[in-house]
């Protein structure tokens, strides 16, 4: 088996040049609901609260207390016409169609904002893989420089191996 030497490699930047080329860390959170205008946060805050259980069960409360009452409750008391809830069904239309384009616009703000999550995560992912590549040039480098001390003390790095696969 012929032994190569290692090839020579220069000398990887030092960790201090490394953490000067460091951007500062943006907290994206931040930066985008100081760039959201109030009806933007109107719309996200009406996005997330439409959006639980507790929208819903509000609804539906409403939804049983006006239905049992309009049947349920003597008639001189009752104030939509049981069968047709023309009343109950005219204001759920109105709540849909002031709800609905609401409801979109804040997704889009939501959109936006996990967008600009997304870039973030990119950059901070091609950071790392930056000083994980730099990690690896350091470590051939020593690799480099521990082989060519085993070289100048006589000591074959075949044997060595050898030894430590026994």
């Amino acid at each position: 088996m012929s032994s190569t030497a290692p090839t020579p490699l220069q000398k990887p930047d030092s960790v201090d040049a490394l953490i000067k080329q460091r951007h500062k860390l943006r907290d994206v959170n931040k930066e985008v609901a100081a760039k959201r205008s109030g009806l933007d946060r109107v719309a996200v805050w009406a996005t997330v609260h439409v959006g639980s259980m507790g929208f819903f069960l509000l609804v539906a409360g409403w939804t049983a207390i006006w239905l049992l009452w309009n049947f349920l409750a003597p008639s001189r008391l009752q104030f939509d016409p049981p069968m047709a809830f023309v009343f109950w069904l005219f204001i759920s239309n109105v709540i849909q169609i002031l709800l609905m384009p609401l409801i979109m616009v804040g997704q889009n703000v939501l959109s936006d904002h996990a967008e600009a999550r997304a870039e973030h995560d990119l950059e901070v992912n091609v950071k790392a893989e930056r000083e994980i590549e730099a990690v690896l040039r350091h470590l051939e480098y020593q690799n480099s420089l521990l082989i060519a001390m085993l070289e100048k003390l006589g000591i074959s790095l075949d044997v060595v191996l050898k030894k430590e696969r026994r």
